[in-house]
C-alpha cells in the first residue's frame, strides 16, 4: 500500500512555498485524493503530465517513471485555501471505521481516537482491499453507509 505522507508532505510545502502548480507522481491513490481536493475547492485543477509540464497527450507517450499528477493550488486572499493536512492512519496503527463511526466523526462526535470533523474539513477513507481499492470523502462514506480506512483530513 501507498502511504499518502509523500502527498500531504508536498502540498504543504507547495503551498508555504507558494508555488502555483506542483507535480505530485503519478499514482492511482494521489490521484484519487487529489480529486476529492478538488471536488472540495482545496485545488484548482488536477492535470495529468510528464516531469517537463502538463500536457495530457505527452503523458501517454511518458514511460511510468515520467508520469506525474500536476496541480494547481489555490489561495485565497494571499493565503493557502489547503491550511493543514495530517495522515490519521499510519503503518504502526490503521485505524479502520464502521459506518456509524464515520457518522460521529462526521457529526461532531470523536470515534476510534479521531478528533471529529470540523467546519470545511474533509477526511479521506479507503475502502475495499486488492484491485477494488476505492477512495471516498468521510462524507459521501456516510451517504453510501461505507466504513473503512480513515487516511487524512485536510483543513
Amino acid at each position: 500500500m501507498i502511504l499518502p505522507y509523500d502527498l500531504m508532505a508536498r502540498l504543504q510545502n507547495g503551498f508555504m512555498a507558494r508555488l502555483k502548480r506542483l507535480p505530485v507522481p503519478h499514482t492511482t491513490q494521489n490521484l484519487a485524493v487529489l480529486s476529492i481536493l478538488l471536488r472540495n475547492g482545496f485545488v484548482s485543477n488536477v492535470t495529468r503530465g510528464t516531469i517537463t509540464d502538463a500536457d495530457p497527450t505527452k503523458w501517454h507517450d511518458a514511460s511510468e517513471p515520467h508520469r506525474r499528477i500536476w496541480v494547481d493550488l489555490k489561495y485565497r486572499d494571499d493565503l493557502p485555501v489547503l491550511s493543514a493536512a495530517e495522515v490519521v492512519s499510519k503503518p504502526s496503527k490503521r485505524i479502520h471505521m464502521s459506518p456509524d463511526d464515520v457518522r460521529r466523526i462526521c457529526s461532531g462526535q470523536m470515534a476510534n481516537f479521531v478528533k471529529p470533523l470540523g467546519m470545511g474539513e474533509v477526511a479521506v477513507l479507503r475502502l475495499g482491499g486488492g484491485n477494488q481499492v476505492r477512495w471516498l470523502e468521510a462524507r459521501e462514506a456516510l451517504e453510501k453507509g461505507v466504513g473503512g480506512e480513515i487516511l487524512c483530513r485536510m483543513r
